[in-house]
């Protein structure tokens, strides 16, 4: 045992004896071992989920947690969510101090109930029950335990993940599968090597996975997705009903038919529709073209209202809805969208997928409803075209950052099958900048900016531009620059014609007290506008691999007039590095009295070992000091 541990486990005894105590949950139970890196400790956990039939289960929730400090507070906060599907039969909670003495005993008269409709629904039956004991003495323990029941609905089953969030350790968890014993029951076990143990209840089957003393993980910068570093188990169905709609999961080619038999005979449109449809195609005899025709016509026409009401939340409103009333969630969009196309005459597939910018694939080996929003792909040789039928800005066959280079299910009958969303790589991902900028003698920076950004690098400003007014615009605009005192002269924003989405960006800014003048000499940063921050920590011990998820390329080339009665007295450090997972060069030069710098940086993506931790980390400090590099001038005599 290393001197510094056995420092703090010394030292966290001394503590413990302060809050000693003989409750169940007294605080100086806890093996030592779990306080390290950790702002919470879940003291127990069990879980029951039992199959009744395949249209009904119960699944209960029985846990305590012991917070700390502050910084998990929220996680004491009971919040779990319900409809007409899943209705929460009862709740019980308990609050205890650091001796593990009760404090208080929750009453039904303290849970509040709440929708959970949000701004973008129309209409739906999620709800919340919401408790939180709001206790500040740390540190103190909460217990709940709440009781599910699914009625006309197995489609879900929970997921076991003991440690579902960071610096959170855990003294004991389990759950518990019970299912009659000619169900089959289907998982996926991560970092979890041990079978489960089977029991049998009668006519019943009971498995159970447990784990105990997990310690607290510190998330690691640019490490694995959550869920693969941690111990967790996958659940599915294989029979399953919603609402008398029956399906099996056992597949993703049943998982398609049962979603396919959701949509069945949905598209069936009005014939003023039928009309319009032929009148815009008049003439028009490429499929790119054809799609890109009817897709803005649905852009223009139709717009984004979610409705999820029982099965509603997984089957889409009928083509006919949407033509007559003008809006949809994503389902009956990209519904009404596959019904257009099919009017004229293209063939397209309804798609799921589990969409966000910053969310995780699904787990390909395991099928399971692990999807949480619908696209359309219309199959056009080598090169399909994929539709967000949600967004009334997209261009034609651009999916962005929240839906590209996913594995996602094709729902096509007998043909349903997992394929995977474009990839938007450091090709197509790019930003270029041209600054032209000239420095005046009381060291303010005059900069005339020529920006473009491509693909995903124009995602987030493709919106704002588009939603929002030029005020908002020019705040978000003065949010990005990174200067301490500025002021944007003029702004403004287009969108050329491109076969990638594309934004033009052209900036006047003055920059106060941009350069440094100390004594006769004078600093001058030639990188302006685009400058890494530290991305990782020379000395740090690393524990996981390093993930990059991003591919981009980053252009810029700056022009800086100079004052006159200087003279060069130093140039900053220069780079011209490639690896495996970035390549970056930076070079320049003067020019009479004009500084000339070019920087090119290419983020490739990957994962890599993390005994290659120390040369990643010394990569990318190099490019931090040569981002931040100044050139020294020297005033003449």
């Amino acid at each position: 045992m290393g001197k510094k541990l056995g420092l703090f486990i010394l030292v966290l005894h001394v503590v413990q004896a302060l809050w000693a105590g003989d409750g169940k949950f007294a605080v100086n139970k806890i093996n030592p071992l779990l306080f390290i890196n950790a702002n919470a400790v879940l003291r127990f956990e069990e879980e029951t989920f039992e199959v009744y039939s395949a249209d009904e289960a119960r699944y209960t929730k029985h846990y305590a947690i012991t917070i700390l400090n502050d910084n998990a507070d929220d996680w004491a906060i009971f919040m779990e969510h319900y409809d007409k599907l899943i209705t929460i039969q009862d709740i019980d909670g308990y609050l205890y101090d650091a001796a593990g003495n009760e404090i208080k005993r929750l009453k039904n008269k303290d849970i509040n109930d709440y929708s959970a409709t949000s701004d973008n629904n129309l209409v739906d039956d999620n709800r919340i029950k919401f408790h939180n004991f709001n206790y500040r003495q740390y540190p103190y323990t909460i217990e709940y335990k709440v009781v599910f029941n699914y009625k006309n609905n197995t489609m879900f089953f929970p997921q076991w993940m003991p440690q579902s969030k960071s610096m959170f350790s855990v003294e004991q968890s389990s759950i518990h599968i019970i299912a009659p014993s000619s169900y089959q029951v289907r998982y996926k076990a991560i970092n979890y090597n041990n079978k489960p143990i089977e029991t049998i209840d009668g006519s019943k089957k009971v498995y159970t996975w447990q784990t105990t003393n997990l310690m607290a993980i510190k998330r690691e910068k640019f490490s694995p997705r959550w869920d693969v570093l941690v111990t967790s188990v996958l659940f599915g169905p294989s029979n399953f009903e919603v609402q008398n709609y029956k399906g099996n999961m056992q597949s993703w080619k049943d998982f398609g038919l049962f979603s396919y038999s959701l949509k069945l005979n949905r598209d069936v449109l009005p014939d003023n529709i039928k009309q319009t449809i032929h009148a815009l195609l008049d003439g028009v005899n490429d499929t790119y073209k054809k799609v890109d025709i009817l897709y803005k016509y649905v852009q223009k026409n139709t717009r984004y209202i979610s409705i999820q009401l029982g099965v509603g939340g997984w089957q889409p409103l009928d083509a006919n809805f949407v033509a007559t009333k003008g809006y949809g969630d994503c389902k009956a969009l990209t519904n009404y969208m596959y019904s257009i196309l099919k009017e004229a005459g293209i063939a397209s597939i309804y798609t799921k997928v589990k969409a966000g910018d910053n969310e995780d694939d699904i787990h390909v080996d395991f099928p399971s409803s692990q999807f949480n929003h619908i696209i359309l792909c219309v199959p056009n040789g080598k090169d399909s075209i994929w539709l967000e039928c949600t967004s009334q800005i997209q261009q034609t066959g651009y999916l962005g950052a929240f839906t590209a280079n996913r594995h996602v299910l094709l729902v096509d009958g007998e043909n349903s099958k997992i394929v995977t969303t474009p990839k938007y790589g450091a090709a197509q991902n790019t930003q270029n900048k041209k600054i032209t900028a000239i420095l005046n003698n009381d060291a303010s920076l005059q900069i005339l900016a020529d920006n473009y950004y491509q693909c995903i690098k124009q995602d987030d400003l493709h919106g704002i531009i588009n939603y929002y007014s030029k005020e908002k615009i020019k705040e978000k605009l003065s949010k990005s620059l990174e200067f301490a005192t500025y002021e944007i002269n003029s702004f403004n924003y287009s969108q050329p014609v491109s076969t990638m989405p594309l934004v033009k960006e052209h900036l006047q800014v003055t920059i106060s007290n941009y350069a440094s003048i100390t004594g006769k000499r004078l600093f001058v940063m030639p990188n302006v506008l685009t400058r890494v921050g530290k991305m990782f920590s020379i000395d740090e011990e690393r524990k996981n691999d390093i993930v990059f998820t991003e591919e981009f390329t980053e252009n810029d080339t700056v022009e800086i007039t100079i004052p006159p009665g200087y003279q060069l007295e130093t140039m900053p450090l220069l780079l011209n590095e490639q690896t495996a997972y970035a390549k970056y060069t930076s070079t320049v030069k003067l020019v009479e009295n004009k500084i000339i710098y070019i920087r090119n940086y290419v983020q490739l993506s990957g994962k890599f070992s993390v005994t290659m931790y120390n040369s990643i980390a010394t990569f990318y400090d190099k490019i931090y000091k040569a981002d931040h590099g100044k050139i020294v001038f020297v005033k003449s005599e």
